[in-house]
């Protein structure tokens, strides 16, 4: 029998079969999803508040929230009374808020109640009037997921539309040009202000010399963590506290703390503060952690350029740059935002005049550590920290030593050793400046008195030029220009010169 011409005849009922189960379980679906859609929704994994922390500022208050998981949050001000509202979606609070001490803050008050069947909403009575800024930030080293909500007060911000340093300077230096571009090959002419030019010639002002104190980290941001507990930014301020002291009580000098309490300030923030205030030096005091218990010693760091001069200034540089993502800024604070040629002219040319004097000066401070503290380096060492990317101001920083090292953490703790290096620290700045005291301080006074003789003074009136002012008082134009630290031909009407006595 021949199988290539053998037909199955099916069953019957067989063909209708498949098409009628496919239509039976089309219909099954569909009525599962409709049931389905008159099922309330399932919610979502709820975000609980774990914890509320409050850190108050001069400049603003800040609130953070620790929370299980991610939640968007909404934050709106009402008035009449004052207030700030923050919704939290699909929220819980876990944390007691009545422990919040608000002390110190624009709150007076804080309230929370359920939103929405599932949401959370926290009401702030304010005893003023506050401009608010949240976001959230991701899980780190040291916290989960956070919501930060800053409360600025109006009109004390700490800077208040702070100068780009790149742009001041490239206006400065375009403004040296013009006046150097002379036709007739005159000495450049100076700025006329009328109202300076009659102004009798002033004392010389010996003004202080300003040393802006940093005190590493702060707030939420404790910085790094001893193996016996000691927290980083506790022991940075008690010497920073004792170096302030010092600084006020030394003839000639004034401090600035860039934080005085428990509360986080922005890298790049604090150098802006040290610009507001006119400061002629910056110090960064930390005592930072290694991934080893083994390293110990001070250290003095510059800005390095183009990378660091050692693997563990690498990492310090890198962990010290990851504290605003600790400290609670939002993440976009960096050099990346200039473009190639503003970064060129920030790295490469305008800070390389203060780079010479941050190592100059570092060189002191580490020789007067040295006697009080083994050197975890003989040199200073250079990497690349963004809390020193000050184009105009000499800056370093400092580690007092590894607060990861046990020796060390108990030292650090003691009252005692922390003195000591704040003297060390303070007798290398005043070393550097007695040696470079900045024009009009007390120090340049006391050096030029001490050059014998003393000098007169002039104020400079419009149409003057140097040469004529160094004939006119029958002195040289290079001690005229030794004596005031000219480089160049630029002066200003109202400026006060200081006349060398032949």
């Amino acid at each position: 029998m021949s199988l290539s011409n053998t037909r199955t005849t099916p069953r019957p009922g067989t063909q209708a079969a498949a098409p009628l189960g496919r239509a039976v379980g089309a219909a099954l679906t569909i009525l599962f999803a409709l049931l389905m859609s008159l099922l309330p929704a399932l919610p979502s994994h709820a975000a609980d508040i774990d914890n509320v922390r409050l850190w108050s500022a001069p400049d603003h208050s800040r609130l953070v929230f620790d929370l299980s998981d991610p939640a968007e949050a909404s934050v709106f001000t009402l008035d009449n009374p004052d207030r700030l509202v923050i919704d939290l979606d699909d929220s819980r609070m876990q944390a007691d808020t009545s422990r919040l001490d608000l002390d110190g803050s624009a709150i007076s008050s804080l309230r929370t109640g359920v939103r929405d069947g599932s949401g959370l909403r926290v009401v702030l009575d304010l005893e003023r009037k506050v401009e608010p800024r949240h976001f959230t930030l991701p899980p780190n080293d040291q916290y989960g997921h956070r919501l930060v909500v800053d409360l600025e007060y109006p009109g004390e911000s700490a800077v208040e539309n702070p100068i780009d340093p790149i742009e001041a300077m490239i206006r400065e230096q375009e403004i040296a040009a013009g006046r150097a571009s002379v036709d007739d090959g005159r000495t450049p002419e100076v700025e006329a202000d009328p109202a300076a030019a009659l102004q009798q010639a002033q004392p010389h002002p010996k003004r202080d010399i300003i040393i802006a104190i940093d005190p590493g980290h702060g707030g939420e941001d404790p910085g790094a963590i001893g193996p016996g507990g000691t927290r980083e930014k506790d022991v940075v301020m008690d010497i920073s506290r004792r170096l302030q002291s010092l600084v006020d009580g030394t003839e000639g000098f004034r401090a600035v703390m860039i934080r005085d309490g428990d509360y986080y300030v922005g890298l790049r923030q604090r150098t802006q503060i040290a610009r507001e205030q006119k400061a002629d030096f910056f110090v960064s005091i930390h005592a930072d952690a290694f991934t080893s218990p083994r390293p110990q010693g001070s250290s003095v760091y510059a800005l390095s350029q183009r990378g660091a001069t050692s693997e563990t200034a690498q990492w310090l540089a890198e962990s010290e740059n990851r504290a605003d993502l600790i400290g609670g800024v939002d993440g976009n604070l960096s050099l990346r935002d200039k473009d190639e040629v503003l970064r060129g002219v920030l790295l490469d040319l305008t800070m390389t005049a203060t780079l010479n004097d941050s190592l100059s000066i570092g060189g002191q401070v580490l020789d007067q550590l040295g006697q009080v503290n083994r050197l975890h380096k003989s040199r200073v060492e250079q990497a690349g920290f963004r809390v020193l990317t000050s184009p105009d101001i000499p800056s370093l920083l400092i580690e007092a030593g590894f607060i990861s090292n046990p020796d060390e953490e108990r030292r650090l703790n003691d009252s005692g050793h922390q003195r000591k290096l704040a003297e060390a620290i303070m007798a290398g700045l005043d070393e550097h400046f007695q040696r470079n005291p900045p024009p009009a301080s007390l120090l340049a006074w006391q050096r030029d008195q001490g050059r014998g003789g003393g000098s007169n003074e002039y104020r400079i009136q419009p149409g003057d030029t140097l040469s004529e002012i160094a004939s006119r008082h029958q002195v040289s134009l290079s001690q005229l220009k030794q004596a005031n630290n000219i480089n160049g031909d630029v002066i200003r009407v109202g400026q006060v010169l200081q006349i060398p006595r032949s």
